[in-house]
């Protein structure tokens, strides 16, 4: 008979255990590339470039610059010009200071030995995409030292805003 009751509890605590795991969502990405620079050496003539589609046009977006660095990078910050391509328009660049760290706190982002990465909300906001389809972004460093030595990939990343994410 006591036999029988911790079969049955065993039970019970695994069914709830699965649904509890099954119940739990991540936050999925929509997309995220992260382009490698070859011999963390940034070059004016390398760029990293991408394309992802957009179905959903009612929900807003999170767009992330994501940026990996090793310790050697020389600068607190990096200029980009960051470009973004709707379907059926022409790349609309915008200029953008991307803060690193400081000289006081130290780098920003997550870190593991002397390798960094940063993830900054362009624009600072959610962004909402007008047109489905594809598009299609660059990423070019504006930075006076060529090459850019110390940056080990630059990328991007599309997801939806946790705003959206919570209602589903």
């Amino acid at each position: 008979m006591h036999f029988k009751q911790n079969r049955y509890l065993i039970f019970y605590i695994t069914v709830f255990c699965l649904f509890l795991f099954i119940s739990c969502k991540q936050k999925v990405g929509v997309f995220e590339r992260n382009t490698t620079i070859p011999s963390y050496s940034w070059h004016k003539n390398f760029t990293p470039a991408g394309t992802f589609t957009i179905n959903d046009t009612v929900g807003s977006y999170n767009i992330y610059l994501v940026l990996r660095h090793t310790d050697a990078y020389q600068y607190n910050n990096i200029w980009l010009n960051v470009g973004l391509k709707s379907p059926g328009d022409s790349m609309y660049f915008q200029k953008v200071n991307l803060s690193l760290g400081s000289d006081a706190t130290g780098w920003e982002g997550t870190g593991m030995n002397d390798i960094w990465e940063v993830r900054k909300l362009l624009n600072g906001r959610p962004q909402r995409f007008i047109k489905p389809g594809e598009y299609h972004y660059e990423i070019r460093h504006i930075m006076r030292e060529v090459p850019l030595d110390g940056i080990m990939s630059a990328g991007f990343r599309v997801e939806k805003s946790a705003s959206l994410v919570n209602k589903n």
